[in-house]
């Protein structure tokens, strides 16, 4: 007999579901660097971040945190590339923490959590590099990363709650403990 906590086989099968829509995102958005628009190394739009977004807000922290860790762990393998673990990773548990945090502010909608959330996806990315790289010096391009997530996450988060928008259409409600503003609305 399982745990009380174990996770339900549906839940863990919506997990694993996220977690390959969240792969899939991340491998389509390589595809297409906006760093032909915007010539800062390693710039992306964060689009696998809509599914950390809706797993934060429509499941639970702890499966919100398994999808994310199995994305950047199967995305660093298939990509070949384990060093990017370590960016992928760091960057996402902060993304996730900050989020977290972020969604018991009342007067944030998911816009100002998205924005939170590539801020932080951006510095806990600089943090690793630091420690990787052995040099502070690479904080000098945070600046610059941080008034580009202001855009990315305004596009993450205007994508969020135009998904939230077409769930609720659809006749998916959010779990009442866990609902959120999708458009700056008091909730």
């Amino acid at each position: 007999m399982y745990p009380a906590s174990a996770l339900s086989t549906r839940r863990l099968t919506r997990c694993a579901v996220l977690t390959a829509l969240a792969l899939a995102l991340s491998v389509t958005e390589g595809l297409f660097p906006l760093t032909v628009l915007v010539p800062l190394p390693g710039l992306r739009l964060g689009l696998a971040n809509l599914v950390t977004v809706y797993a934060l807000c429509r499941l639970s922290g702890r499966e919100a945190l398994l999808i994310l860790a199995a994305r950047c762990l199967l995305g660093a393998l298939l990509g070949g590339n384990l060093m990017a673990l370590a960016f992928s990773l760091t960057g996402g548990l902060l993304a996730l923490g900050t989020m977290t945090l972020a969604r018991r502010i009342p007067a944030l909608s998911v816009y100002g959590v998205s924005v939170l959330g590539a801020a932080a996806h951006n510095l806990g990315q600089i943090c690793a590099a630091m420690v990787l790289l052995g040099s502070v010096y690479v904080i000098s391009y945070l600046p610059f990363l941080l008034a580009v997530s202001v855009l990315t996450g305004l596009a993450t988060g205007a994508a969020s709650s135009a998904s939230f928008r077409a769930l609720l259409a659809a006749g998916q409600r959010p779990i009442p403990t866990q609902e959120v503003s999708y458009a700056g609305n008091p909730r």
